[in-house]
């Protein structure tokens, strides 16, 4: 089976509200970026193009389309798209790889969350014939699983706030974060509740944005000269959508995907998890079996920015980031989709 790297991982800045500007100038940056990485010069270089978005978040039937502009449509290309986070795109792109077809593969997610009510729109995953008609809000259902939790006594507000209060720390040095400083348990703790039991600190921003990677064969990556990391392991599983089926305090789909990924079969230097709120965190990080000597979300985590269809895939590239720097030898990243983690993709990714 072949070997598959990743050799570039560009993203935009975690930003409230683009304004004026529209998904085509979001992505065009970040693609140039990514070229640049390669020493590439436009998508055309590569043999195979994928993108993750969502077309409720613009409000529009195949509103994917539009952000093909920024690839250019002449000449054509092979190209393909999940209606999901680019983390199952960058998944997509590698069958493509491993079956023969290709030998590089640009990936790409965007969104622009803040023309709508983010929280509301997603509530279109339910189950469409009993929960989405009630337009039950992702913050809403949140909630209900950190009160399982606390309830349980499986975690304490303290714990939230320590998981918010490091996130906020460490994306002090992520230039791409939306929120960042310096804040005490304490302070956390003191502010009023938004949605009971979470407070506003424990749920993720609404950010405006795009993220991209490229990855393609060992060969080729050695043929261009240029840093990577290997993708050793790569595996999603998905829970069902009737939320009293399942044990919200655990998130059984993670770990089956984290054992078929190879993940205990080394050492964790560096783990980047697609944590919407604080709870879910501590849920993940139990659930990987991750132990105090592994690095947990450096970036901040989507806690600091949460660019919707694009941070999982932001999450994969941020360890490849720390491998390809050589500050990690191996790092897991997770993407989630869906309610209270319904569906989730575990990536394992080592140093060459």
């Amino acid at each position: 089976m072949k070997k598959i790297a990743i050799v570039a991982y560009n993203q935009s800045d975690c930003v409230s509200w683009a304004g004026a500007t529209n998904e085509v100038e979001l992505i065009m940056p970040v693609l140039r970026r990514v070229f640049d990485q390669v020493g590439l010069n436009n998508a055309q270089d590569v043999d195979f193009v994928c993108s993750g978005s969502c077309d409720y978040l613009q409000g529009a039937a195949f509103a994917f389309v539009a952000g093909v502009d920024a690839l250019g449509a002449v000449p054509p290309i092979k190209e393909s798209h999940v209606e999901m986070d680019a983390a199952w795109a960058l998944y997509e792109s590698i069958l493509k790889i491993r079956m023969g077809h290709a030998d590089s593969a640009l990936i790409y997610g965007f969104g622009k969350s803040s023309p709508g009510e983010l929280p509301i729109v997603l509530s279109q995953q339910l189950d469409p014939y009993y929960l989405a008609p009630q337009w039950v809000d992702s913050i809403s259902l949140a909630a209900m699983q950190a009160r399982l939790m606390l309830d349980q006594g499986l975690i304490t507000e303290r714990d939230m706030a320590d998981v918010v209060a490091r996130s906020r720390g460490n994306a002090k040095t992520n230039p791409h974060a939306q929120l960042s400083g310096d804040v005490s348990v304490e302070e956390l703790l003191a502010q009023e509740t938004y949605v009971s039991p979470l407070r506003k600190s424990d749920c993720p921003p609404v950010s405006d944005g795009a993220s991209a990677v490229i990855i393609c064969t060992v060969e080729k990556a050695r043929e261009w000269g240029v840093p990577y990391a290997i993708i050793s392991g790569i595996d999603h599983r998905i829970e069902s959508h009737n939320l009293a089926m399942r044990d919200l305090t655990d998130s059984v789909s993670t770990r089956k995907a984290a054992e078929a990924a190879g993940v205990g079969a080394g050492s964790i230097d560096v783990a980047e998890l697609y944590a919407p709120f604080s709870h879910q965190e501590i849920i993940l990080t139990r659930t990987l079996g991750l132990t105090d000597k592994t690095l947990v979300n450096p970036s901040g985590g989507v806690l600091a920015g949460n660019l919707m269809m694009a941070s999982g895939l932001s999450r994969i590239g941020e360890v490849f980031n720390r491998i390809a720097s050589g500050e990690a030898q191996r790092g897991v990243a997770h993407a989630t989709s869906g309610p209270c983690l319904q569906h989730n993709l575990v990536t394992v990714l080592e140093s060459a």
